[in-house]
């Protein structure tokens, strides 16, 4: 007779088509109210439009987009002795890769235009490109986190 061990093994979950944890990533940051079969018919019409465009495969084409996205630092407030400082902190791969996708779908839905699928593919091939809002986003967290190196060691 075998005993379950404590801790229990997070089970990831893919999706049903390209069968990737990336992808059901970034389906459940598109979510809203619930509705998570509009957000993959969202998600994979914004992939069949970069399919057209670029004729690439589309998850490359993301995958790329979600690496130079990543941020390595970010700045937190911290308040110290009555000042708040902002701290740069360095964070791990996953977490950067959530704030990637949060950045992407952030400067997506601030667009003007058309419908989701297709703001969200033009900014996915833009920060493929490094071009467009989400990178912008990124190289001002960087700026950020550089002239404020000094706070670093109230971390």
């Amino acid at each position: 007779m075998s005993r379950q061990s404590t801790v229990e093994m997070k089970i990831e979950k893919f999706d049903l088509i390209y069968h990737n944890r990336l992808v059901n990533m970034v389906v459940n940051c598109i979510l809203k109210h619930g509705k998570k079969s509009l957000a993959y018919q969202i998600f994979y019409q914004s992939l069949k439009k970069i399919q057209q465009k670029t004729e690439k495969n589309p998850l490359i084409v993301l995958r790329q987009a979600i690496h130079k996205l990543t941020p390595k630092l970010i700045v937190k407030s911290r308040c110290v002795s009555g000042s708040t400082y902002q701290v740069p902190i360095e964070i791990k791969n996953k977490e950067g890769k959530i704030i990637a996708i949060r950045w992407l779908l952030e400067s997506s839905r601030k667009c003007s235009g058309r419908n989701m699928h297709f703001k969200l593919s033009y900014e996915i091939m833009d920060a493929a490109r490094e071009k467009g809002n989400a990178i912008r986003k990124k190289e001002e967290i960087h700026k950020m986190a550089e002239s404020n190196k000094a706070f670093a060691h109230y971390h």
